[in-house]
């Protein structure tokens, strides 16, 4: 019996409109367009506007731009998996709103979190999902709302984050190619870096909690860059041992978009040139879990079947991992 493989055969995305410069922030905290770029990459970031929007208006825009290029009824859809740190209440699972909105109404669905590296997680469960014949078709989401939980008087977060997302659609396939392999990793001292103080089970949100901004993202930026650095490069050295892989033969690196010098560290240990990295952290800054859905949606016209593609990813907790893919398709020109 031939091996059934989870192949990626359509890719969507979303991004808000409007649109937060590096000149904007200026104005509202003690920074510059200089040292924003000069630590980060990030020129600017997209913020969701509008009351009563979340998370999954943003990946309702991108589940609908997949379909509507695939030509997919809705109904076909039997699995949703989002991945989220910025889901749109507590509960239900955020992953249930987008069926019931995008009109998935055969679909059911979970929500992961486990911050940036979210996506590759969800992708890895739902690639399971597939190649145990439980399913046929799946969608994979990855979006955030950042802008929901960041302090925009403290720079050390303000200057990184930005809203938007993307989904994939997962298909069995008997020919080599989806993913094919995956390398993940989760250390939970890390938490104590990068965090959200309260409004969980722990410390439930109160007037006090509230007043002292602790709902919003927490981190320690020298810590969290040292340790993303050399585990984001390692897992990533590790996914092409394992499969044999070079810098010859690796075609693209899709990173998470959480900063440029990580993003060169990666590539460099991977002896990858700047020409294979994927990168639109200079337009979008750190979407989180829908920075590596993004890459895919913004470089899919680029891909070529058999294209060997590495994503890695580093997130709060702290979570990382990197997957090996074999593209499946060849996008039609336009």
């Amino acid at each position: 019996m031939q091996k059934i493989h989870a192949a990626i055969t359509g890719v969507g995305g979303y991004v808000p409109e409007y649109r937060l410069t590096n000149a904007e922030l200026e104005k509202m905290m003690d920074t510059t367009d200089e040292w924003i770029q000069t630590r980060t990459g990030i020129k600017e970031r997209r913020i969701q506007k509008g009351e009563g929007k979340g998370s999954s208006d943003m990946a309702v825009e991108a589940v609908k731009n997949l379909l509507d290029k695939k030509g997919i009824d809705p109904k076909e859809i039997e699995l949703l998996i989002c991945a989220t740190t910025t889901p749109d209440m507590q509960f239900p699972a955020t992953a249930n709103i987008i069926c019931d909105k995008a009109g998935l109404s055969n679909a059911w669905g979970y929500d992961v979190s486990a911050a940036c590296s979210g996506f590759i997680f969800a992708l890895t469960t739902g690639t399971q999902f597939i190649e145990t014949g439980k399913h046929k078709k799946v969608i994979v989401v990855g979006v955030d709302k950042m802008s929901s939980i960041i302090n925009y008087e403290d720079r050390t977060t303000a200057i990184i984050f930005g809203d938007g997302g993307g989904a994939v659609l997962l298909e069995p396939t008997t020919e080599e190619y989806g993913v094919l392999d995956s390398v993940l990793r989760t250390d939970g001292a890390g938490r104590v870096h990068l965090h959200q103080k309260a409004g969980g089970s722990v410390k439930p949100a109160t007037m006090e909690t509230v007043m002292n901004k602790e709902h919003y993202v927490y981190q320690e930026g020298q810590a969290v860059f040292k340790f993303a650095v050399k585990n984001m490069a390692d897992v990533a050295a590790d996914i092409m041992a394992r499969n044999n892989l070079t810098a010859d033969t690796v075609q693209w690196l899709a990173p998470h978009q959480a900063n440029k010098r990580i993003i060169s560290a990666t590539a460099e240990r991977m002896g990858l040139p700047a020409e294979k990295v994927i990168i639109n952290i200079d337009r979008y800054g750190n979407t989180t879990n829908g920075t590596l859905p993004l890459c895919l949606w913004e470089w899919e016209d680029k891909f070529r079947k058999g294209d060997n593609i590495v994503m890695a990813a580093f997130g709060g907790g702290f979570t990382w991992g990197a997957l090996y893919i074999k593209w499946a398709y060849d996008t039609p020109k336009k």
